[in-house]
């Protein structure tokens, strides 16, 4: 009987071929992120339903794909309180208009004002209007999250956009304080075909900044929607080549806000933590000219020295940098309640991060397919 080529083929051999292939979609992975960097998701956060749009959209491209809800649906939802700015943010700095996210922002505790009131300097980069507002001049602009809101409205205003000494100040700004804002992580899963109950997780924030006042958002290309495309192009992977084990994936809400989605999953787990034989973070993973990091990586020496046996055998990552324990994004509460975690992040190329510069299209997704290889090549190994 005549044996065809393809049957001639060992199978270890067509299984590179297929991860090469999935490697090379880097298509998908780049219009995932337009999509979600795009005004429609607002920043992926607290206005606008910005991040109510996003589990929309990612719960959808979940059945899609072919993943199984991971409990009763794919949505997991909870509630925190929140400061958000959905209306006017307005401010003059010595008569001149400027742009909010480019010029200046505000600090996220920060209440509704409405003032125009001349400053006094207090420090060479910290000035007073009165117990209303404050001015503290920044090399650079970084947004962030607050669950709470203070006594006084502070304006951060970029160092570049100063042409003289700050003397007056008018300043319109609207914030909104939402005690229960609702959100959700949406969980996914591929049944394994021999170990179902023993998981290998992917993990991946999909939260941003969401939006400053009524025409500014932050897009969050790299952080993180990044890490939400390789996941879900890991997803597709993983459906058109069931493994043995099954593998889990989790794009958290709220990591912007404190690690609230995920820390929220491990207290509510929708499969037992005990069942997680191991799991990997993505977050800021659209760069790679300097390499990445491993946080964790000293937690567990054997894992990682398994990874760079991998990487270097197929000379993929130009250098994997060893961190220890962090509590610096999603993999942190599950290593503290014992499930064994890396967090993946890359380095070098842009420098945007927490501003409104951190956009697709510059976003070079250096070492996606390089790094797509790599954590399929160790879960490969982790299931063995």
């Amino acid at each position: 009987m005549q044996i065809s080529f393809a049957k001639r083929i060992p199978l270890a051999f067509c299984l590179f071929l297929s991860i090469y292939s999935y490697a090379q979609d880097s298509l998908y992975v780049r219009q995932t992120v337009s999509k979600l960097t795009a005004e429609t998701f607002w920043g992926r956060g607290y206005t606008r339903n910005g991040m109510a749009n996003a589990a929309d959209f990612l719960s959808a491209e979940y059945k899609k794909i072919g993943l199984l809800p991971m409990g009763e649906q794919f949505k997991q939802i909870f509630s925190f309180p929140v400061n958000t700015f959905p209306g006017k943010m307005l401010v003059e700095l010595n008569g001149k208009k400027l742009i909010p996210g480019k010029d200046f922002i505000v600090d996220n505790e920060s209440p509704s004002v409405t003032v125009s009131t001349k400053l006094q300097q207090l420090d060479s980069v910290t000035y007073s209007g009165g117990s209303k507002i404050k001015v503290v001049i920044k090399d650079k602009l970084t947004w962030s999250v607050a669950s709470a809101v203070g006594n006084e409205t502070i304006v951060q205003i970029n160092k570049k956009s100063i042409e003289e000494t700050p003397k007056t100040i008018s300043a319109t700004i609207e914030n909104k304080f939402i005690p229960n804002f609702s959100a959700s992580n949406v969980c996914g899963i591929i049944k394994g075909t021999k170990y179902p109950d023993s998981v290998l997780m992917i993990t991946a924030h999909y939260d941003h900044l969401g939006g400053m006042g009524a025409y500014t958002y932050f897009p969050g290309a790299n952080d993180n929607a990044a890490g939400v495309a390789t996941l879900l192009s890991l997803a597709k992977y993983y459906v058109a080549n069931p493994p043995p084990y099954s593998v889990g994936f989790i794009c958290f809400a709220a990591e912007e806000a404190g690690l609230l989605g995920s820390r929220y999953f491990t207290e509510k787990p929708t499969v037992s933590l005990s069942n997680i034989k191991f799991l990997i973070n993505l977050d800021l993973v659209g760069t790679g000219e300097s390499g990445m990091t491993v946080v964790n990586a000293t937690i567990y020496p054997k894992a990682f020295s398994i990874l760079n046996e991998i990487n270097a055998e197929q000379k993929l990552i130009s250098k994997i940098n060893s961190r220890g324990k962090a509590a610096n994004s999603d993999h942190y509460f599950f290593t503290e309640k014992g499930v064994p975690a890396f967090f993946f992040y890359t380095q070098g190329g842009i420098s945007a991060y927490h501003d409104v510069f951190d956009k697709a299209e510059t976003l070079p997704l250096t070492e996606y397919r390089d790094l797509f290889k790599l954590i399929v090549s160790f879960n490969k190994k982790m299931m063995q």
